[in-house]
């Protein structure tokens, strides 16, 4: 079965800054309309990628251990772990709060790192499996990651509430710091990666070498 030409193929490229299709024949170096970089593949792509997973992978054991926040009530403190205020504000009722942290910061960072993985893995196996779907696996995965930091927007709308309330009080906690570095570096993954590798020809093993190195 044919398949349709790459960018590549047709020596052409999409500028990442204001997409336009660039013309690479001459091999040009920016973008003749805003004169961003061009690249075929973004330089070091697998590597850049896999840097930023396992480092978003380390943060994300002392985001989860330690506590994002201390609540002050009624002159009794207590420390709390993302799961522990996950529980606490379901116990209360606040099922609503208590499911935007579940999923912001146990389902999120957990999709986003089982989905890398295996966009870095089939990739540089050189798999042709399922290269539609896992396109879309990406731009799935694009898109979850803006709405990560909800978690943390949601400890400083309550840490406001209740002070403005006079309730008590709520300071944050280290956790929360880790949990914002898993953040950044899971976005930082996904940027990283190259969706166009998916795409490229497997048959040609020194070309994506090249590809993966470059």
């Amino acid at each position: 079965m044919n398949t349709p030409p790459v960018a590549r193929n047709l020596k052409v490229s999409l500028c990442h800054s204001c997409g336009l299709v660039c013309d690479m024949t001459n091999h040009p170096h920016v973008c003749k309309r805003c004169d961003a970089p061009l690249h075929d593949r973004k330089i070091n792509s697998l590597t850049r990628t896999w840097a930023y997973l396992l480092a978003s992978l380390v943060f994300y054991i002392p985001a989860n251990l330690l506590p994002v926040m201390n609540t002050t009530m009624l002159g009794s403190g207590a420390d709390s772990t993302i799961m522990s205020g996950v529980l606490e504000f379901w116990q209360h009722g606040a099922w609503d709060i208590a499911l935007i942290i579940f999923i912001a910061s146990i389902a999120v960072p957990g999709v986003k790192f089982v989905s890398l993985t295996l966009l870095l893995v089939t990739v540089q196996c050189n798999s042709q499996w399922a290269r539609k779907e896992r396109s879309k696996l990406y731009r799935f995965v694009e898109l979850i990651g803006y709405w990560s930091m909800l978690d943390v927007i949601v400890v400083a709308l309550v840490a406001a509430l209740v002070k403005f309330q006079a309730l008590g009080d709520i300071e944050p906690r280290p956790g929360i710091l880790f949990f914002g570095l898993v953040v950044i570096f899971t976005m930082l993954s996904a940027m990283s990666f190259d969706p166009r590798l998916i795409w490229d020809n497997p048959q040609n093993k020194e070309q994506m070498d090249d590809v993966a190195n470059h």
